[in-house]
Formats: structure tokens, sequence, C-alpha cells
């Protein structure tokens, strides 16, 4: 499970900048290519948007803008328990379980898996 920081960076960023198989470069001259450190490699990976609203994510009411640390970790539990019930075949022991981030993601991760 991954997070970006911000608050308000889609994890996406990670995922096309940093994590995935290929890695977009949009300064000047956009371009991609491989990325030969990808996560896929040797993981899965789940990229989460964090708060409410941020990037791919959901805010249905004007109630779900107002957020903070620990509504963000409840909201990501809630999405990966989710997550979970739908693919049950990654609960089983041969599919370790990591959560990570960077940046601002070093208060989602710590927050979240409290």
């Amino acid at each position: 499970m991954w997070f970006n920081g911000g608050p308000g960076c889609s994890s996406l960023l990670g995922v096309f900048q940093e994590l995935g198989p290929y890695v977009i470069d949009s300064d000047n001259n956009p371009s991609q290519f491989r990325n030969p450190w990808s996560w896929n490699k040797n993981a899965s990976l789940l990229a989460f948007e964090s708060p409410a609203g941020v990037g791919w994510s959901v805010a249905g009411t004007d109630e779900d803008w107002k957020t903070n640390d620990m509504r963000s970790s409840e909201d990501a539990m809630s999405a990966l328990l989710a997550w979970f019930t739908k693919f049950p075949e990654y609960k089983t022991g041969n599919n370790p379980f990591f959560v990570s981030g960077e940046s601002y993601g070093g208060i989602y991760v710590p927050f979240m898996t409290w």
C-alpha cells in the first residue's frame, strides 16, 4: 500500500514518476521510459489517495472535505478493508502486506497502521 505526500498530492504521482513499470517525464519534453527499478517486479502495489477528494478519490458530501489525519487514516482503513473483502485471495499468508509512503505519507502510514 502506497501513500504519496501532500497532503493533497495524488499517489499516482509516485506510481507514474517513481514506482511503476514506466516513468512519465513531463519536464519540457514529455516522454516515457521503462523503469528498471519498478516495484511491480517484486510486488503488487495499491496506491491510495488521501485525504478524500485527492486524485481519483471521492468526497461525496461537503462534510467529506473537512478532514484531518485521523479521519484520513480511518477512511483509508475502511477502503483497505473493503478492498480485502472484494479480493480475499490477498489475505493469505503467501501475500505479506506492507504499508509505505513518502513525504506526508510519513504521517498517513503510522496513523493508519496504529
